[in-house]
């Protein structure tokens, strides 16, 4: 009886150690497949994680590169800019101004200018002279301009203007601006694509 009872004994023990192996090395497979699974999702998006950093840093990349050639273009720009504008004003600046300021020269162009204003028909015109010319240009618009022309003359003297002059119709409708900034701006203009080439070979 006893050995009956230690068979079943034994039996059971064996049964019982050969199941809890068997379920513990199920578990154990069913762990390290849960881990293997997570490795490789973590792996995938470690991947993932990598391809966006170096797509990032290519991006910036192309971005830093495209800010400092943007840069370097407006630079260069402004400095052949600079150099131009030197090369131009040094051409124009100083011989436009003594000839805009010189009262015997204005007096030849309004006269000229006012005539052509009243060669098809009489109109009262509107004159803007420089502040500093006044004493010299006042007496000749009031007297010997106003005698030639058909249509009265307005003339008013600014110390905005520091050479030559602004005419035109008394009504606004337009007119003409021959001052020394205007003059220098419209000759620069003519000047500039000559020194440009001269300069750039642009």
């Amino acid at each position: 009886m006893d050995n009956k009872l230690q068979e079943l004994t034994d039996k059971l023990y064996r049964e019982g150690l050969s199941k809890g192996k068997e379920e513990g090395e199920a578990i154990l497979a069913k762990a390290e497949s849960k881990a293997t699974e997570i490795i490789e999702a973590a792996q995938i998006k470690a991947g993932e994680i990598i391809k966006k950093a170096e797509k990032d840093a290519r991006d910036y990349q192309v971005k830093v590169e495209g800010d400092i050639k943007m840069a370097a273009t407006q630079s260069l720009q402004s400095i052949k800019r600079d150099i131009e504008n030197l090369m131009v004003n040094g051409m124009v600046g100083g011989k436009a101004t003594s000839a805009l300021s010189s009262s015997g020269f204005v007096k030849e162009i309004i006269t000229s200018v006012a005539r052509n204003f009243n060669s098809q028909e009489s109109v009262d015109l509107e004159l803007t002279l420089p502040e500093s010319l006044k004493s010299e240009l006042e007496p000749f618009i009031n007297g010997e301009l106003s005698k030639a022309l058909s249509g009265g003359i307005d003339a008013k003297f600014s110390g905005k203007i520091g050479g030559g002059f602004k005419i035109g119709p008394k009504d606004g409708s337009y007119f003409i601006d021959l001052t020394d900034e205007a003059f220098e701006a419209l000759i620069g203009e003519y000047l500039r694509p000559a020194t440009r080439k001269m300069l750039f070979g642009d």
